[in-house]
C-alpha cells in the first residue's frame, strides 16, 4: 500500500507551482492525453510538496496548460526532505551539475523512488474501476510504462541524473541497507561500511557491491547439520530398537511355523486381507495419537513388524515357486 502521508487540495493555481528543469524538454504527443482529461476529467491528481514543488505529474501539468486550465486538483506530498524538494526546484541548469556524492544520489534515489510507486500506486487505484488511465500518460521514462517492475526506479534516476539507468544506486542502497540493517550479519556489516567509506573516497561502486554481495550470499547458504553426541546416542538407540524389533517379529513367524496342519487356509488368508482392504482410511491419526495408551501402541507396532517380515518371506517364497514352475 501506497504511504499516503498528504491530502487532495482543491483548485491550486497552474501558476503557483514550481516545476524545476525538465531534463526532458519536449512532453511529446498530448493530444490522446489531453482528449481523455477533456472527456472524463482528470483522475489522478499531479503530486506536489507543501511548497508547491512539482514531483509527479509534469505531462499532466502541461496537458492542462494547453487545455487553458488556471486550476487544478493536486495531491500535496508531505516528508519530502529538504534536499530532494530543492533539487526538484531547481531553476538552473547547471545547478544539477552540483557534486553530489554516490551515497547522497542514492540517498535521494530511494526517497524519490519511494514516491514515485507511491503516486503510481494512487493512479491504479484511481483508474481501477473502469475508467481511461489518462494518468497513466503522466510522463513515465522511456520504455517504461507506469505500475511496470522498474518503472518508479527508471523515472526517480531519470530525475535525479538525467539518465534512465539505475544499477548503481540501486548498489549503493543495498550496501547501505547491509550497513544499517541489525539482522545483517557483523561481518557483512563490517564490510558493507567498508564499502560504503571507498565508494565515498572516489572507489567505483560495482566491484565494492560484487565483493559485499557475494559474501552475504554465502551467509544465506544453509549449512550442514552438526549430529551432537547426544543426538547420535538417540539415533543409534533407535535404530537399535527398530533392528531388535523386527529380529523378533521374524523369530516369532518362525516359532509359529511347525506343520502345515497348524496354518490356516488361502481362503483365510485372502478373507482377512479383504476384509482389512482400506482400514487406514477409517481412522482419524490425530484421534488414535492422543488416545492410543504405550500397550495398545507396543502391540500395533508389534503386528506391523511382523507382519512386514512375513511379507519379506511370502514374496521371497513367490519368487522361488515362480523360478521352479519355469
Amino acid at each position: 500500500m501506497p504511504d499516503t502521508r498528504g491530502h487532495i487540495e482543491l483548485d491550486r493555481a497552474i501558476d503557483s507551482i514550481v516545476v524545476g528543469v525538465r531534463h526532458r524538454k519536449d512532453p511529446g504527443d498530448l493530444k490522446q492525453l489531453m482528449d481523455s482529461i477533456e472527456q472524463i476529467g482528470m483522475l489522478q491528481p499531479i503530486t506536489i510538496t507543501p511548497e508547491g514543488v512539482l514531483v509527479c505529474g509534469w505531462r499532466r501539468l502541461e496537458a492542462v496548460r494547453r487545455l487553458g486550465w488556471r486550476a487544478l486538483k493536486v495531491w500535496v506530498r508531505s516528508g519530502i526532505s529538504d534536499k530532494l524538494e530543492s533539487l526538484l526546484a531547481q531553476q538552473d541548469e547547471n545547478a544539477l551539475h552540483l557534486p553530489l556524492t554516490e551515497l547522497e544520489k542514492a540517498s535521494l534515489y530511494r526517497e524519490l523512488k519511494a514516491i514515485r510507486a507511491e503516486e503510481a500506486e494512487l493512479r491504479k487505484q484511481a483508474t481501477q474501476f473502469g475508467g481511461t488511465d489518462n494518468a497513466g500518460l503522466s510522463g513515465h521514462a522511456p520504455g517504461a510504462q507506469p505500475g511496470e517492475p522498474g518503472a518508479a526506479r527508471r523515472q526517480a534516476a531519470m530525475a535525479l541524473t538525467g539518465k534512465a539507468s539505475y544499477s548503481t544506486h540501486e548498489r549503493v542502497c543495498a550496501l547501505m541497507d547491509w550497513a544499517a540493517r541489525k539482522a545483517t550479519p557483523p561481518e557483512i556489516r563490517a564490510m558493507a561500511n567498508d564499502a560504503l567509506r571507498r565508494i565515498e573516497e572516489g572507489e567505483p561502486v560495482k566491484p565494492l557491491y560484487r565483493e559485499v554481495k557475494e559474501a552475504f550470499d554465502k551467509t544465506q547458504e544453509p549449512q550442514p547439520e552438526v549430529e551432537t553426541d547426544l543426538q547420535r546416542m538417540g539415533r543409534e538407540a533407535h535404530e537399535r530398537a527398530l533392528r531388535e524389533e523386527r529380529e523378533k517379529g521374524r523369530n516369532n513367524l518362525k516359532r509359529n511355523q511347525g506343520s502345515t496342519s497348524h496354518f490356516r487356509s488361502v481362503r483365510s488368508f485372502n478373507l482377512t486381507w479383504t476384509e482389512l482392504d482400506g482400514w487406514t482410511e477409517m481412522y482419524d491419526v490425530d484421534a488414535l495419537a492422543a488416545q492410543l495408551t504405550h500397550e495398545d501402541w507396543d502391540r500395533f507396532d508389534r503386528v506391523v513388524t511382523a507382519t512386514l517380515a512375513f511379507r519379506d518371506q511370502l514374496m521371497a517364497a513367490r519368487r522361488q515357486a515362480a523360478s521352479t514352475a519355469s
